[in-house]
């Protein structure tokens, strides 16, 4: 283990105001933050992959993962931020000439704040996602009782491994799944309707169920190019484990792809191929890949990486039409292909949202401060921004 025994404990000086440092209690590697007054022991690893939390950022009375950008309260180990759904552990803390760590804590439980006029019973969350299954979690964690109905194709997995370590084969099956909090009804339902006024959900089955409070968490979709030809068998998006298997499948079978799209699921795409021996070419129409999001330098410093790994780029085009054996760009380059991957980012799935449900998500009596009291509609996404040292980040979504 690295850094001292907590339980024998530091001098107080050790650890200033806004300081962090790493030690072990029992074998565990446990992070000491101070602000102000207060000492905190919290786990060190974060509980999403493990990241290092001695390296992250203290923001308050929280901890930011460096990694994936997940955050933790510093006095309860609860996860408040995507894309971690478990808590960290936190230890008792003796604080005078020196800080020792006594042992593993409690957590502070969770209850709905009084004075609530309409709390629901019955709670349904359309969309399994990261923030879907949140959702569920945190309704949990913070005592809600009722019943909850969450809804999907497929059950919650950890996005950010279907282009990363799952796609590129150093990631087990067993890795991709989210944990889902006891006691949810989960249905493997598409929902085709929404009747905002009486809270109705229509499943693609045609049957019907009510609820007394909706939560729309549907993220979005792969955004779909018209491509003359991009309506092949052989013509990829990724977003769902089934797309990632099906990568993985044309990878198996054919060693060329064009991948369609610069940006960061274009470039996750390329690395993993490449990690299975696949010659990769990459077509986009910017000049320098993530230079709009990350500028030239690091886009830069980004292509050279792939290249360095026998990555082509073909930038500062489009594609004129996809083939079943090439990729013809709109410079006239015809690039062998035994597969193609479009990732061209994506576009909020807000068919539900229709004109009477965002009327609903504005009636009168709603509570910004508890969300499960609302029985009305109300929309959550994952997608978003975090506090980083380098300002705010996109964090996985």
């Amino acid at each position: 283990m690295t850094g001292p025994d907590l339980k024998a404990g530091i001098a107080s000086k050790d650890l200033p105001d806004g300081g962090t440092l790493v030690g072990h209690v029992d074998g565990e590697a446990v992070l000491l933050v101070r602000r102000g007054r207060d000492v905190f022991a919290i786990g060190a690893a974060c509980t999403h992959y493990g990241g290092p939390l001695g390296e992250g950022l203290v923001v308050g009375d929280t901890i930011h993962c460096p990694w994936h950008h997940a955050c933790f309260d510093l006095r309860t180990g609860e996860p408040i931020r995507a894309p971690a759904l478990l808590p960290e552990p936190v230890y008792d803390v003796e604080v005078g000439d020196r800080i020792r760590v006594k042992g593993k804590g409690v957590a502070a439980g969770f209850s709905p704040p009084g004075g609530l006029k309409a709390v629901p019973t019955r709670i349904a969350i359309v969309g399994a996602g990261a923030a879907g299954n949140a959702a569920a979690d945190m309704l949990r964690r913070r005592g809600f009782t009722g019943s909850i109905a969450m809804f999907g194709p497929e059950d919650p997995v950890d996005r950010p491994n279907l282009s990363k370590e799952y796609l590129a084969g150093s990631a087990p099956e067993e890795w991709l799944p989210l944990p889902i909090a006891d006691g949810i009804d989960f249905v493997h339902r598409r929902v085709t309707k929404l009747d905002a006024p009486t809270k109705t959900l229509t499943l693609d089955d045609g049957s019907t169920r009510s609820f007394d409070a909706i939560l729309i968490a549907t993220g979005a979709d792969p955004i779909r190019l018209p491509i003359p030809g991009s309506d092949q068998p052989h013509v990829h998006y990724l977003r769902t484990s089934a797309n990632s298997r099906s990568i993985i499948a044309a990878a198996q079978a054919g060693k060329s792809a064009v991948i369609v799209g610069a940006g960061f699921i274009g470039l996750e795409v390329a690395a993993s191929l490449r990690a299975r021996n696949v010659d990769v070419s990459v077509v986009a129409p910017e000049d320098i890949p993530l230079a709009r999001i990350m500028g030239d330098d690091v886009g830069r410093f980004v292509q050279r990486l792939h290249e360095s790994h026998g990555v082509r780029f073909f930038l500062g085009t489009g594609v004129k039409s996809i083939d079943r054996d090439a990729v013809v760009t709109a410079n006239g380059d015809r690039l062998t292909s035994n597969f193609v991957v479009i990732g061209a980012g994506v576009r909020p799935n807000t068919q539900l949202a229709s004109k009477r449900a965002r009327q609903a998500s504005t009636l009168p009596g709603m509570s910004r401060d508890f969300p499960i009291a609302l029985p009305v509609t109300r929309f959550a996404s994952s997608i978003g921004s975090s506090p980083s040292s380098r300002g705010k980040q996109r964090p996985e979504t």
